[in-house]
Parts: structure tokens; sequence; C-alpha cells
């Protein structure tokens, strides 16, 4: 057993596990994307986009319950990466550059959402100015940082109380946006909508990147498998059910809400929720809904911030990265250290507009992470015998092939800045790993 497995305690059960996920999966993410996925696709054809990022979050979860199960430790693809490549030249390598490119995409995740928590504060405080925005998200920050500052028991009861908030919140939406669906608003396609043309594939491209953007978190419980209980049963379901969970609400409520707000007025919208619930309930609805959502951008903040401090901590612990990360908190024994460095890089990404954050860290994230462990799935299944694995893939490799096409296409459709973006921090990854290995040797 490793060092990592020894110092974490396993606290978080199958509805822990399944709560982590669906807090970070729902979050701030729809409430602030749907403007932004229908002028992707400019109308409700950007439907496309949500059917398809299902399939891909499907796939891909697959890959996630595969590897998790086998390799039931903190860290995720970091560990994925160091397990499947250790008898590799580039044993070491792999899961460097993924902690490296997360140091770079993690706070930019979590950022999003304190972007998004100020934004609809503005709701109630329309004359915030830009700077006052900003002071909002490193309260919102500072917050999070506080209710992480304990043992995961406690994390795991403060998770379930946020699960239950965000519940509410979707519940509320989805519950009013059908008694008062109107399917000729929520179906009116512009003349152009089925065009297969150089446009339409770009703003499908586009569309899928937010629809993933808004489904990320479903592998959540990776990050903290060192402290889940019966891993190799409760990840793999834990990320099928949340999954599931997430597209039905997701589909559920872009629907709704386009069948409430045009269109044509829901693409330009600063706060898509509130619009909704006033035009749909009136204004003490729209201000409720805008305080669950808050809740709601609260509890996604929390769980992706306790995954994310968890895998630099694991890196260092093993001897992958730089040493300060494996420092645990004396008492509560969590890392302490991983836990402030990316809460503050959240808090310095959270000045950044939300319309280049989200294809930032997507771009940045997708080939050393999502494309990288689709090859270690197939490099463990055809030279890794060794490494058992309680959970298979159904109908492998089709749904690694599909996952891989589709994060390859989502990449390619980011858009050069975002994708040379990706590709810089790849780079000053390879000089990073050349540097480390000099001081650590």
């Amino acid at each position: 057993m490793s060092a990592a497995k020894q110092s974490l305690v396993r606290g978080l059960g199958l509805l822990e596990a399944t709560a982590l996920n669906m807090s970070n999966m729902v979050g701030i993410g729809p409430f602030l994307t749907i403007p932004l996925i229908i002028a992707s696709m400019n109308g409700p054809q950007c439907m496309i986009g949500w059917a398809l990022g299902t399939v891909l979050a499907v796939c891909d979860g697959l890959v996630w319950a595969e590897l998790s199960a086998a390799m039931p430790g903190a860290g995720g693809t970091y560990l994925y990466l160091r397990e499947a490549f250790a008898k590799t030249r580039v044993g070491r390598l792999l899961p460097f550059l993924f902690v490296w490119q997360f140091i770079f995409s993690g706070p930019l995740e979590i950022a999003s959402g304190y972007i998004g928590f100020a934004q609809y504060v503005s709701y109630f405080w329309r004359s915030m100015s830009v700077w006052e925005g900003r002071l909002v998200a490193a309260g919102a920050a500072a917050l999070v940082t506080f209710l992480l500052f304990r043992q995961i028991r406690s994390v795991g009861r403060v998770t379930l109380v946020l699960w239950a908030g965000m519940l509410v919140t979707v519940i509320a939406m989805t519950g009013t946006g059908l008694a008062k669906f109107n399917p000729t608003l929520a179906f009116d396609f512009p003349s152009n909508a089925f065009e297969l043309s150089r446009g339409f594939f770009l703003g499908l491209g586009g569309a899928m990147l937010i629809a993933m953007y808004d489904f990320l978190g479903y592998y959540d419980v990776c990050l903290v498998a060192g402290e889940v209980r019966q891993p190799e049963r409760n990840i793999p379901r834990a990320i099928l059910i949340s999954v599931a969970a997430v597209a039905a609400i997701y589909s559920i409520m872009n629907l709704t809400i386009m069948g409430v707000v045009p269109w044509r007025e829901a693409m330009q919208s600063k706060f898509i929720a509130a619009e909704f619930m006033e035009r749909a309930a009136g204004p003490w609805a729209a201000s409720a809904i805008t305080v669950l959502i808050l809740w709601t951008s609260l509890a996604s903040c929390f769980a992706l911030t306790l995954g994310s401090s968890r895998i630099p901590y694991a890196a260092a612990l093993d001897g992958y990265f730089f040493r300060p990360f494996a420092k645990l908190h004396p008492v509560g024994r969590f890392p302490t250290v991983s836990l402030l460095v990316i809460s503050g890089l959240a808090v310095a990404a959270s000045v950044l507009p939300l319309d280049a954050v989200l294809p930032a860290l997507m771009a940045a994230r997708i080939l050393v992470q999502f494309v990288a462990q689709i090859g270690a799935v197939y490099w463990i299944r055809t030279h890794r015998s060794d490494i058992e694995r309680p959970f298979r893939m159904w109908l492998y490799p089709v749904p690694a092939i599909v996952a891989f096409v589709g994060w390859c296409y989502v990449f390619a459709t980011s858009g050069w800045l975002y994708a040379g973006y990706g590709l810089l921090t790849l780079t000053a990854g390879l000089a990073a790993f050349a540097i480390w290995r000099r001081i650590d040797s």
C-alpha cells in the first residue's frame, strides 16, 4: 500500500461520492453557459451539441470508471498515467506533464464558478463595478477554502448539505419550466439551422466544448479515490449515476428555458436563470432562484477545489512533482500547501472574462488528460496484465474510440488562440520537467 493511501482516510461512501460529482457537474455552469451555447449555433439546434456532449461524457466516463476501479488512489489521471506507463521511457514525464497543465487549467475551472457567482450577485447589486465583482469572487474563494480546511469526514457532511441545495435549485428550475413550457418558442429554428456548412461544424464544436465544460465533474470522485470506501464498486457507480442524472437535468433545463425565454433574447442574457424565473413566476421567484444559484455555485467550487487540491499532493508525495505540495495538515490530514496554491491561483484567474476562461481551460486539459488516459486504457489492456481491473468498460473499444474522436474534435474547433494555449502549456511543461529533474536528482 502506498504512502498516499495510508495517510488519507476513506470516509466517503456512494452517496457522498455521487453528491460530490453532481455538485461539481451542475454548479454554476448551465446557469452561465446557456446563452453561450445558444449563441455558438445561433438557435435551438444547439441541443445537438448537448446530445453529443452527453455521448462523449458517457464514453469518457467509462474510461474513468475502468481506470479508477483499477487504481483507486488520490490523484486521478496523474495516478493512471504513472502506473500505466511506469515501465516505459515516458513513465515519469507524462504524470509530471499532467500535473503541470493542471496547475494552469484546474484554477481556471474553479475560477469560472467564482466568476459566475459574482455575475449572479450583480442581479441584486446592479451597480456592481468590475473590481467590486472581483472582490466578491475573492470572498467566495475565501469561504470555500475555509470550509475545506477540515478533516474529510466533516467535508463529506458539508458536501451533502451543499448537494441538497443544488437539487432544490434544479428541481425549482425544471418544474417551473415544464409548467410554463411553450414548444413554439423552444423549437423556433432559424432558416439555416441545419445547413451543413463549415460554420455549422465550427459552431457544433463550440457547443460541445461548452457542453463538456458543464459536464466536467463526472470524474471528480476519482480525484479523491483514496478517500472513498469500496472504491472499485462505488466509483464506477458514482460516475455513471451522476452522468445519467445530470444529462437529464441539463436537457430538460435547456429546453424549458428556451420554451419560456425566446432564444434570441436568451443568448444576450447575463443571468438567464433569474430572467427565466421572473417571466415564469414573477420577481420573487427570480430572487429566490438567484439565491439558490449562488448556493449551487459555492457547492460546485467546493467540490472542485476539494478534488483539485489532491492532484499535486498525490504527485508530490510519490516524488513526481515539487515536494512542498506533499505537506499535510498535522491534525486534519488534508493537503495544506496544495489546497492554498490551487485556491490562490483560482482567485487570480477569476479576473479573466468567462468566454476566455472556458476554452482556455478545456484546450489546456484535453491532450495531457483526456486523450492521454484513453491511451492508458489501451496500454494497460495490451501491456499491463499485472494491473487488475475490477470494472471493465462495456463494448470496448467503442467507448474509447468515441471519446478519443470527440475530444480531438473539441480541441480542433476551440480556435487557434486556445489550441495554441494548450500547446504552449505542454511545451512549457517539457521545460519545467527538465528543470525539476535536475532539482530532484
